[in-house]
């Protein structure tokens, strides 16, 4: 089992190993995207961007970066995922909209 902390809305919540971040903040009612990305997401498939989220703690317990995350983050930190093509398998910490 994974927790998933959500710092900035102070939640945290469990998932099975291998759940997808994206999926499981907007199962727990997490607003994901800011105002624009609200207009604008994909849906999911990693084509925009504006899911980003911030790891605090716990970047081992996810999957690797997908080359999708390497070309829409590439002048981003590294501490910054796409939420839909990041699974958890351990516990994490994370700011939604960084």
């Amino acid at each position: 089992m994974a927790n998933i902390k959500f710092v900035n809305e102070d939640l945290e919540v469990v998932a099975a190993d291998g759940a997808n971040l994206r999926l499981k903040a907007l199962e727990n009612d997490i607003d994901v995207y800011t105002l624009w990305g609200k207009m604008t997401n994909c849906g999911g498939y990693g084509q925009c961007g504006t899911c980003i989220m911030e790891v605090v703690e716990g970047m081992e317990n996810l999957s690797p970066r997908t080359e999708v995350e390497k070309r829409k983050l590439k002048k981003k930190p590294d501490s910054y995922r796409l939420s839909c093509q990041t699974l958890v398998n351990g516990p994490v910490s994370v700011k939604t909209k960084p």
